[in-house]
């Protein structure tokens, strides 16, 4: 996008040169840049997020220009500098850089799981694949987060967890609503990204003793759990952005009511034949 391009070089070059050179209005680029829920903090965080992952991936080896070339490939673009600069607020340096610490910094990409599901989100029963992720909400001048799990079955969600910290309860927690909801089936499988969450062995350690099979996504292919992303979407165009919540419990109770109320009982889902997820189980139920 031309106005994300224009934002990872401010500082670099004139912003109105920027704008005249790429064919777009300034006014329109700062409209852009002071939306109520920052595109450019979404898509920092989104980045963030890749860097660190990238930056595990290859053990601690790679600095901020095999980083660049490794998310451009992969579809993310981005400038040097703008890689530069988030992996100096990270404390991200390379292992072969003048500042990188062998203890704090070296940090490798265990407790990868197979990816089982490949793309496949069809189900012949519940209980049979579950998705999980992590997205980000912005209230007040803070980044909450919101962790949740699907059953692809009906597309519904059954188990969730917010707060103001993105750590291993959050995930956790969520599960455990979902497996205390539902219980587990022979043969489950939990599909996830490589986020650090998924991988602690704490959360590993957790499935295991349920005997829950765990599925992970490749690198950087946010398509592999692309059914939870397409929630995450619609969670934000209908209830986040247009809340603007000033909250935590404002945004708590919002989401409530959003997962257990409407998206669960009452929002039409085209997966499911356009009924929503609670009336496609009851009438699979009944059929059965």
């Amino acid at each position: 996008m031309k106005y994300e391009l224009i934002e990872q070089h401010v500082g670099q070059f004139d912003i109105r040169l920027m704008c005249r050179v790429l064919g777009v209005h300034p006014s329109g680029f700062y409209r852009w840049r002071e939306a109520p829920i920052s595109r450019t903090e979404l898509r920092r965080e989104r980045i963030k997020g890749l860097v660190k992952d990238t930056y595990e991936e290859f053990e601690a080896a790679y600095g901020a220009p095999r980083i660049t070339q490794e998310l451009n490939e992969l579809g993310h673009k981005c400038s040097l500098n703008y890689i530069a600069k988030i992996m100096q607020e990270q404390g991200i340096v390379a292992r072969n850089g003048k500042a990188f610490n062998y203890g704090g910094h070296a940090l490798t990409m265990h407790n990868v799981a197979e990816n089982l599901l490949w793309r496949d989100f069809s189900t012949e029963r519940p209980n049979q694949k579950w998705v999980t992720d992590i997205t980000y909400v912005w209230v007040q001048h803070q980044w909450l987060y919101l962790a949740t799990v699907m059953d692809l079955y009906s597309r519904k969600i059954i188990g969730w967890s917010f707060c103001d910290s993105m750590t291993v309860e959050l995930v956790t927690e969520a599960m455990q609503m979902a497996i205390d909801a539902r219980g587990v089936s022979p043969g489950l499988v939990v599909h996830s990204d490589r986020g650090t969450q998924y991988r602690a062995n704490d959360y590993v350690s957790f499935l295991e003793r349920q005997g829950i099979k765990r599925s992970m996504s490749r690198k950087g292919n946010c398509w592999d759990n692309a059914v939870m992303e397409s929630f995450y979407a619609r969670l934000k165009v209908e209830l986040i952005y247009a809340k603007n919540y000033q909250s935590i419990e404002e945004a708590r109770s919002g989401i409530f009511g959003y997962i257990e109320i409407f998206y669960n009982r009452k929002r039409r889902h085209s997966a499911n034949d356009g009924v929503s997820p609670v009336a496609f189980e009851e009438k699979a139920a009944i059929a059965a």
